[in-house]
């Protein structure tokens, strides 16, 4: 399987989307012994066609050997590094609310390539409170946090009317790219990239199906090809 990067290549937005679906269901294949996998295996572990598996893959460089398919630890590693998860990327959390403290505390970011190194907040009554480890400092010493600290990545748990503010001092110190957990979107200068989890319009979306079923006007959709 030959796994070199092709030189001056762009990953479709759409191939990048689906490399972190790869990776769980290689993780899976890998977690129960398995040695090899096919294009139609991890089409259906994904949901789409294997041509489709195929040429995301052939786009990373990587192809099968005809009648054997792809050595699932080889291929793990392979995205995992075009991921960028072969090292630890540092991360802040501003807000440290529920939701940031949940994400403070979860440990599945540590295996997966992800450390979160400082807290931030605006409330003086959360400033100095010690959370999964850490400090929480006032978000006036983001700057300071994120060069100390080599920040590359911030996660936004604030509320919505603020969550514009503090994307702007992340976008200030530094920081190119956004985890954005507030229900507000956000604005970003080209170079920045934001991710958007509205929690709220996913559960929406849950809801409009589940009326559906109700009223038995619902079936599943056919997996994507």
């Amino acid at each position: 399987m030959n796994g070199d990067p092709v030189p001056g290549r762009r990953v479709p937005d759409a191939t990048v989307a689906r490399l972190p679906l790869y990776l769980r269901a290689l993780a899976g294949m890998a977690e129960a012994g398995q040695q090899s996998t096919s294009s139609e295996e991890l089409a259906s572990a994904i949901e789409v066609n294997p041509s489709q598996v195929r040429k995301d893959l052939s786009g990373l460089g990587i192809t099968g050997r005809r009648g054997v398919g792809y050595q699932v630890s080889d291929l793990l590693g392979q995205i995992r590094s075009e991921l960028g998860l072969t090292q630890s990327w540092p991360v802040v959390i501003a807000g440290v609310g529920n939701l940031g403290q949940a994400l403070a505390n979860y440990g599945g970011f540590g295996e997966r390539g992800f450390e979160v190194v400082a807290l931030v907040d605006a409330d003086p009554a959360r400033i100095g409170e010690e959370v999964a480890g850490h400090h929480v400092r006032d978000i006036r010493e983001l700057d300071q946090s994120a060069r100390d600290l080599v920040v590359v990545i911030g996660m936004i748990c604030t509320p919505g009317p603020v969550a514009q503010e503090v994307a702007d001092r992340m976008v200030a110190c530094g920081i190119r790219s956004i985890l954005n957990f507030a229900p507000a979107l956000v604005s970003v200068p080209t170079g920045v990239r934001v991710r958007q989890v509205d929690l709220s319009v996913e559960l929406q979306i849950l809801a409009f199906y589940e009326q559906q079923q109700d009223a038995g006007d619902w079936s599943p959709a056919p997996a994507k090809r």
